[in-house]
């Protein structure tokens, strides 16, 4: 292989590009092409100062066919015997993608379909929510590098299922192995269950450190993945629409090698600047777990039952959101919690009242009130009383 274009980030056409490189010299290839989506995508930096745009218009499905087919076929050429091919694409084209791989590298060879899945908000059209994106996983023969990434067992996973080694019975079902004197054998040392084919890794949100303004930015954790399933320390890692530099930046830093490509000069900027000054944002909610992010009052919560609301985590001013708004503002509720004053109390929600515009707040007092907390009263706030508060006050009310 020509030695100048490893580590390095080609800016121009990548089927021009494309034909410097050695054939079989490929260990892996990751792909974000454009997704016929036929807009023109714009996107600026944190600083604002400058601008990225990348043109997807192709006017007819078989434009957009035709420009891959050609780029895919040379892609395969360039791939060794033992390496793999992963595209990523969204529901704009992913039918024209999904055939163009099993023309190219044919239908034996298809390995996976990715889903990544994310959480992302919005309320901009009727219909359901798009939160996630397919990569398709092809490999060039049957020979395929692959090292299993293991995950952690399900919180509903079945404690003997992971203690017991199971075997087929005389039916082929599936039971736990006992041994002569009918005792169940231990399972072999357990490392967690093989990575699945659907991903959970969050978007880059837009105050994330790694976020450089690119329209098309993936995150490093999703390239990470795909590095470490389908490739070793010092293989050759090919980005052909390279944009930011995502790619080329995991694979350095993951020690292998790279060669990105992209005909931006800008991309090409941007991606030289990445690699030279890598940026990854850590995801609290992979490290920690989803679970690690639930820690709403459910006993205060309890209170509410029969009310259409929203819990609110990591909040100490919040307990819950109202569906329902109030003169086009949310209604916050706050539960007093045990050893604090309802003065304490609503002092915490009063300033969430001021802070999130909200023109009506409810507190609900669990605890008696104390001689300090009875003037209490501020305009937009309720204080409602527990019912196991009404109960005890009915019970120690002369009649």
């Amino acid at each position: 292989m020509n030695q100048k274009i490893i580590n390095s980030v080609l800016e121009g056409d990548c089927l021009e590009k494309m034909r410097l490189i050695e054939r079989y010299s490929i260990d892996l290839i990751y792909l974000d092409p454009p997704f016929f989506t036929e807009k023109t995508h714009r996107l600026k930096n944190r600083e604002r100062t400058k601008e990225f745009s990348f043109n997807d218009i192709w006017g007819s499905d078989k434009g957009y066919a035709d420009f891959l087919k050609e780029r895919i076929s040379l892609m395969h050429s360039l791939l060794n015997d033992t390496g793999s091919i992963f595209v990523h694409c969204d529901k704009n084209g992913e039918h024209i993608v999904r055939a163009i791989l099993d023309q190219v590298f044919g239908v034996n060879n298809f390995q996976s379909e990715i889903i990544w899945t994310y959480k992302r908000w919005s309320n901009s059209k009727k219909g359901l929510l798009a939160n996630h994106q397919n990569i398709y996983f092809y490999s060039k023969t049957k020979n395929f590098k692959f090292n299993t990434i293991y995950t952690s067992y399900s919180e509903t996973t079945n404690l003997d299922q992971i203690l017991q080694r199971r075997t087929r019975d005389e039916y082929n079902k599936s039971v736990y192995e006992r041994d002569d004197n009918g005792e169940f054998v231990h399972g072999d040392k357990k490392k967690g269950v093989p990575l699945s084919d659907v991903w959970e890794i969050p978007y880059l949100n837009p105050k994330a450190k790694e976020r450089v303004g690119y329209p098309t930015q993936k995150p490093l954790l999703l390239l990470e993945r795909i590095i470490k399933l389908t490739s070793q320390t010092g293989d050759v890692v090919l980005d052909p629409f390279c944009g930011s530099g995502t790619t080329c930046v995991a694979a350095k830093m993951l020690g292998r090698n790279y060669i990105g490509i992209d005909k931006s000069s800008s991309a090409v900027e941007l991606s030289q600047t990445r690699i030279n000054n890598p940026i990854k944002t850590e995801s609290k909610l992979l490290k920690n777990g989803r679970s690690s992010y639930i820690n709403a009052d459910k006993e205060a919560l309890a209170l509410l039952k029969g009310i259409d609301f929203n819990p609110v985590h990591r909040n100490k001013a919040i307990d819950a959101i109202l569906v329902e708004t109030y003169k086009n503002t949310p209604v916050l509720i706050r539960i007093q919690k045990k050893n604090e004053t309802l003065a304490e109390a609503a002092s915490y929600l009063l300033k969430a009242k001021q802070t999130k515009k909200s023109k009506k707040v409810i507190l609900i007092q669990t605890q008696k009130t104390s001689l300090f907390d009875e003037d209490i009263n501020h305009e937009g706030m309720i204080i409602l009383q527990s019912p196991s508060l009404q109960i005890e006050q009915c019970l120690t009310t002369k009649i």
